[in-house]
């Protein structure tokens, strides 16, 4: 008898209890090497955005005969003028102070004022609108505050605008540098002669900012509609304006030269040298060479920057739209026979426009190959039988209907007809292969 039994418990075991909740386990941070463990407390385990000391410099130790310690030292710096005395902590190796300038009097940096004197003022300075009093105290102030005039023009006596202050400012300026050099050419480079300050385009540049910082969100929406309505308008202006054009911008003969050329591109010459070639098909080669040379160029010009190897990729795609997948590769096959690199090493303007002129004069280059490879097809197969015309079928004895009959009734034409293949229609021309056959004589019993 036990616990259980005295409480009226079971005897099985109680219930599982509830795992413990597993508590993250915190990232460990090591402390780098060289840093000491409550400099590195100091920090909170984040290293800076930007390392003050080279890692390095941290592991190397001193050397052992030199004894290093700080002082609170005084100091000048050079970029007072007053010759203030202050003090700073300074270290200080083998007893021997460091001497030198203050480190970080180099900062302070000045605006350069131009100065004038009362000569110079009364031959090229003098202006109606401002006395000779109010012009000192301005080039005071601007030396003052480092031509800050949002301050100056809160310190100056006078109500005067920021702008009436930097055209006055600059007019000074501008009038003392032409006046001290030999000759007006020896200073037009000058940025203050070179881009005089016009008040008026700044006033207006203040008062279009703050149109557009005071805007609500509909008036943002409504003008983001009317500048992207007016880019559809200028993109298709100059769209048409290119296609009218019809020429290339690394080539500008190229267009004159295809409507010249009585060649058809690669896709118009058929495959095989027997099937004839519409003439109306290759009247229109060279208006849909010009039209996609043209949408190309319509193209690139939208993107306004751009590589120039990638506009030479788009041109000769654009080139080699109209030919086929094996006439382009005679294209780059031919190429690496000559030795020209299929993609050029220094892509310049010039070196293009002689890149994509040789690729299409290969590709001229192959359809006459093809035209006349056709040609002889065409002539052997007129020698054989001068009696036929070329492109007519052979196999077929052409029989008046006088002579249609004959003891079997069977039509004389039949039985040439099953001596033919399976998808040979009569008004296909004949192939290269037969061109050597003789038409069948006709036999007495056919009569």
């Amino acid at each position: 008898m036990d616990a259980k039994d005295i409480l009226g418990l079971p005897k099985n075991a109680l219930p599982v209890a509830q795992e413990k909740k597993s508590r993250p386990q915190k990232d460990s941070h090591r402390k780098p090497d060289g840093i000491s463990r409550e400099v590195y407390a100091l920090t909170g385990g984040v290293p800076p955005l930007m390392p003050s000391i080279d890692l390095s410099q941290l592991r190397k130790r001193p050397p052992a005969d030199e004894k290093i310690t700080w002082q609170w030292l005084p100091f000048t710096s050079s970029a007072r003028k007053d010759n203030l005395q202050l003090y700073h902590w300074v270290r200080v190796v083998n007893g021997a102070p460091p001497t030198g300038d203050y480190s970080f009097a180099k900062y302070n940096k000045s605006v350069d004022i131009v100065q004038y004197t009362d000569e110079e003022y009364e031959k090229h300075l003098t202006d109606p609108a401002w006395t000779k009093e109010e012009t000192d105290q301005l080039f005071s102030l601007c030396k003052q505050f480092d031509l800050r005039f949002i301050i100056i023009a809160d310190r100056f006596p006078t109500s005067r605008t920021v702008e009436e202050l930097k055209d006055r400012y600059y007019h000074v300026c501008r009038a003392l540098v032409v006046a001290r050099a030999p000759s007006p050419v020896d200073v037009s480079g000058h940025p203050v002669v070179k881009e005089p300050y016009n008040v008026s385009q700044e006033k207006e540049r203040k008062r279009a900012l703050s149109m557009v910082l005071s805007q609500t969100k509909l008036q943002e929406k409504k003008d983001v509609e009317v500048l992207s309505e007016a880019k559809k308008i200028t993109e298709s202006r100059l769209a048409a304006k290119v296609a009218e054009e019809v020429e290339l911008p690394v080539a500008s003969n190229v267009a004159t030269e295809n409507t010249e050329k009585t060649t058809i591109p690669g896709d118009i010459v058929s495959p095989s040298p027997s099937v004839p070639v519409p003439s109306a098909v290759v009247a229109a080669a060279p208006s849909t060479l010009a039209a996609d040379n043209a949408a190309t160029v319509a193209s690139l010009r939208m993107l306004r920057v751009y590589l120039r190897t990638y506009a030479l990729d788009q041109m000769i795609q654009a080139a080699s739209a109209s030919a086929g997948l094996r006439t382009i590769k005679r294209v780059e096959q031919t190429l690496q026979e000559l030795g020209v690199n299929l993609k050029p090493r220094v892509p310049t303007k010039a070196v293009c426009a002689e890149h994509l002129e040789l690729r299409k004069e290969i590709l001229t280059l192959l359809n006459l190959q093809k035209q006349v490879q056709y040609k002889e097809t065409e002539n052997s197969s007129f020698r054989d039988n001068p009696y036929e015309a070329p492109g007519t079928p052979k196999d077929r004895m052409f029989v008046p209907d006088s002579m249609n009959f004959g003891v079997s009734g069977e039509r004389p034409g039949k039985r040439d007809q099953k001596r033919k293949g399976p998808g040979r229609g009569s008004e296909a021309p004949s192939s290269p292969a037969q061109s050597n056959k003789r038409p069948r004589k006709l036999k007495a019993s056919d009569l």
